[in-house]
């Protein structure tokens, strides 16, 4: 089912890319290759936290949150599908808001890396603390992959 999911992905892209192609699109810049990129991203980690990747997901989730854990993973999971297709749909005159809420949802989910370091959970390979907080670290990147990629400039 993931990779049925998956190859939607890619053939959106590419159909994406193709109509950038025409004379009647300019050529995609590097800039809408990263924003849809990072949708796509979006997308597919959503589509981990409802079926493929559930229980590893599980594991990120803070003991303080008031919700069950496989509704967290859900709900988180259904924004990210969300975030992701419009992040991709977004006009340009919005994008600039959308990569702020992206990078504000990046930063939402940061306490949940930080718990998976501080109670030593293991899940999606991070199974030594070494590993697990050098996990803390790719926040920053994505928070700044969806600025950059929706910024106007």
């Amino acid at each position: 089912m993931f990779w049925k999911y998956l190859n939607f992905i890619w053939s959106e892209f590419w159909l994406i890319y193709k109509t950038s192609q025409s004379k009647v699109f300019n050529i995609m810049e590097t800039k809408d290759i990263s924003r849809i990129a990072l949708g796509a991203f979006l997308i597919t980690a959503g589509i981990g936290h409802l079926t493929f990747a559930r229980k590893e997901f599980q594991a990120q989730v803070p003991e303080w949150v008031p919700l069950e854990k496989d509704d967290t993973v859900v709900y988180s999971g259904i924004a990210e599908i969300a975030l992701g297709v419009t992040v991709i749909a977004t006009p340009k005159k919005y994008r600039k808001t959308m990569g702020k809420f992206v990078a504000g949802f990046f930063a939402a989910v940061l306490p949940g890396n930080i718990a998976q370091y501080k109670n030593r959970r293991d899940s999606f390979g991070l199974n030594t603390d070494n590993k697990r907080f050098a996990r803390l670290f790719m926040q920053a990147p994505l928070i700044a992959w969806a600025l950059k990629s929706t910024d106007d400039d």
